[in-house]
C-alpha cells in the first residue's frame, strides 16, 4: 500500500463494455459503422416502432462464446436477456435488453503483470447487451438532440471481482482485457470511438474491515484518464472520511481538465432497474457441439504463446510477454523468424522490440503500416547471423528500407547492401594489414594503451573500424587488434 494512503486500502472492481465486431446490430439489421451521419443507422426495431420484434444476431453470440473460452469461463448452456427498465432521452423503448440473472459468460479470471509479479484477477461474469444512443449538447442553441445510430449496437459487458488494489493494477487489467479481446478478433478496441469503454468501482477500507461505499466512474476511455480518475477519487475518498464525512453511493465522471472526479447522480442498485425476463426474446441455448466448434476456431491465447516462445525460441519471460502484447506483434514477430531462421529468434525479438517499436512509436503509425514487412525484416537479421553485414550497418540498411529503398520484395536488404556496397570485410588478411597502418600512424595511443589505459584500445577499435568505413567484422578487430598488441 502506498504511503499516499495513510493506512486505507483501495479496492477497485471494473465493468468493461466492449463493442462487438459483428456487422450489424444484436437484435436489428441495421449497420454499426462508425461516421454515419446521425440518426441513419436506426431502423424500426431500434426506434422502438410499435409492433416490430427483436431478432438475436448470431455472431454476437459466437462473441460472448470466444470470450468465455479465452477466459476459461462457463459458457451457459441457457442464459436468459432481460429488461432493464430506466427512462432517458437516448433510449427509445424505455428500457435495455440486457442480461442479469442468467447471463451468457460466468467466471473466468485475466492474468495481469504489474512490476515482475502476476497476479489473477476473477470475472464475476460478461453478459450481452445492447447500447443506448447518444445524447448530444453541443451546437443546439441551448437544446439537446439524440443520435440514435448506436441504439441497439452489441455489446459484451464484463464485469470484474473487486480484486484489484491500486491504480495500476486496474490499469494493468484494463490493457490485458483490451489486448485479449482484440486477439480473440471479438472487438476492435479502439477507445477514441467508444469500442471499448471502462467503469471503475471504487472505495476504500481499512485493511480487513468491510467493503466500503464504491462511488462508479463512468466512461473512462484511455488507460491514463483511468489511472487519473482512481488516484483523484481514491485521495478524495480517504480525505473525506478523515475529515468526518460519509461517502455516498454515486455514479461520477472524470474531468480530464481539472484532473478531477464529479458526482453525476446517485448511483443506481439493481432492484432499481426493476428487471425481468424479456418477453420477446426466447432463452439463448448454446449446445456442446457449438462451443467446441468455436473452441476449434479460436487462436492461440497469448498466455500460451509467451510459455512457447520461451520453450521453443529461449527468449527470456520479459521478451516473450512482451512479443505477446498483442497478436499483432506476435505474428509479425514469428514471420520475422520464420524468414531469419529459429538460430536468430534472439535478434529478431532485439530488433522487434527496440529498432521497429521505436519507429512505429515515433512516427505513430499502427504495425500493419510499417514499410518494413516481417520477411524484410528476418531477411535483414540473417545478413548479421551469416556475417555479410555488421549490427550497425544494419541500422544503416533498416532505414533504408523503411525508406522504400530495395524495392517491396522480400530480398530488400540484400539489394541495398549489394547496391551500396555495405558487405562486411572478413578477410583477416585484409583487416590484419589495415589494423598494421592503423597502429603505425596511432603510436601515441598504442603507448597508452600499453602503459594500462583500456580507452585507448577502444580508440584504437574506432580507428580501424573508420578505416575501413565501418565495413570490417567487428568481432575481428578486436581480436586482431588484442593479438598485435600482445594483450
Amino acid at each position: 500500500m502506498s504511503e499516499a494512503n495513510r493506512g486505507w486500502e483501495v479496492v477497485i472492481g471494473i465493468e468493461t463494455h466492449a463493442q462487438l465486431a459483428t456487422q450489424s446490430k444484436i437484435f436489428s439489421g441495421a449497420s454499426i459503422a462508425f461516421g454515419a451521419a446521425p440518426n441513419v443507422q436506426a431502423c424500426a426495431v431500434d426506434l422502438a416502432l410499435p409492433g416490430v420484434l427483436p431478432v438475436l444476431n448470431r455472431a454476437a453470440v459466437e462473441c460472448a462464446i470466444r470470450f468465455g473460452l479465452a477466459v476459461g469461463a462457463e459458457v451457459a448452456e441457457r442464459s436468459v436477456f432481460a429488461r432493464k427498465n430506466y427512462f432517458y432521452p437516448d433510449l427509445p423503448k424505455g428500457y435495455q435488453i440486457s442480461q442479469f440473472e442468467d447471463p451468457v459468460v460466468k467466471g473466468g479470471e485475466i492474468v495481469i503483470r504489474v512490476g515482475d509479479a502476476d497476479k489473477t484477477i476473477r470475472l464475476t461474469r460478461a453478459h450481452l447487451e445492447e447500447d443506448a444512443g447518444k445524447s448530444l449538447h453541443e451546437d443546439f442553441h441551448g437544446k439537446s438532440g439524440i443520435d440514435l445510430n448506436r441504439a441497439g449496437t452489441p455489446l459484451l459487458e464484463i464485469v470484474s471481482e473487486p480484486d484489484l488494489r491500486s491504480s495500476a493494477e486496474a490499469v494493468a487489467y484494463a490493457r490485458a482485457l483490451h489486448a485479449l479481446v482484440r486477439w480473440i478478433g471479438i472487438c476492435d478496441g479502439n477507445m477514441q470511438e467508444g469500442s471499448f469503454r471502462c467503469d471503475a468501482n471504487v472505495s476504500v477500507r481499512r485493511p480487513g474491515g468491510p467493503l466500503g461505499t464504491r462511488r462508479e466512474i463512468k466512461n473512462l476511455n484511455s488507460f491514463r484518464f483511468m489511472q487519473q480518475a482512481i488516484d483523484y477519487e481514491v485521495r478524495w475518498q480517504i480525505e473525506t472520511i478523515e475529515d468526518g464525512g460519509r461517502i455516498q453511493q454515486a455514479t461520477v465522471l472524470f474531468d480530464p481538465e481539472s484532473g478531477e472526479t464529479r458526482a453525476m447522480r446517485s448511483k443506481e442498485d439493481a432492484h432499481d432497474y426493476r428487471y425481468f425476463p424479456d418477453p420477446d426474446l426466447l432463452p439463448l441455448v448454446i449446445g456442446a457441439d457449438w462451443i467446441e466448434r468455436v473452441r476449434g476456431e479460436m487462436p492461440e491465447l497469448p498466455v500460451a504463446k509467451r510459455a512457447r516462445f520461451v520453450a521453443d525460441y529461449g527468449l527470456s519471460d520479459y521478451d516473450a510477454t512482451t512479443l505477446t502484447a498483442s497478436l499483432e506483434i506476435s505474428s509479425y514477430y514469428e514471420a520475422a523468424v520464420a524468414s531469419a531462421g529459429t538460430a536468430s529468434a534472439k535478434p529478431c525479438a532485439n530488433w522487434v522490440m527496440v529498432d521497429l517499436a521505436a519507429r512505429v512509436n515515433r512516427e505513430g503509425i499502427e504495425l500493419a503500416a510499417a514499410p518494413v514487412s516481417a520477411v524484410q525484416l528476418g531477411r535483414l537479421v540473417a545478413r548479421i547471423s551469416d556475417n555479410t553485414i555488421s549490427n550497425n550497418i544494419a541500422k544503416k540498411v533498416f532505414d533504408a528500407m523503411w525508406a522504400g529503398e530495395g524495392g517491396s520484395g522480400d530480398d530488400a536488404a540484400d539489394r541495398i547492401i549489394e547496391a551500396q556496397g555495405l558487405k562486411q570485410i572478413t578477410d583477416s588478411g585484409a583487416i590484419e594489414a589495415l589494423i598494421d597502418e592503423v597502429l603505425a600512424n596511432n603510436a601515441a595511443m598504442v603507448a597508452e594503451f600499453r602503459a594500462g589505459k583500456e580507452k585507448a584500445f577502444n580508440a584504437l577499435v574506432g580507428q580501424a573500424m573508420k578505416a575501413t568505413k565501418g565495413k570490417a567484422n567487428p568481432q575481428q578487430v578486436n581480436q586482431l587488434l588484442r593479438s598485435k598488441l600482445g594483450a
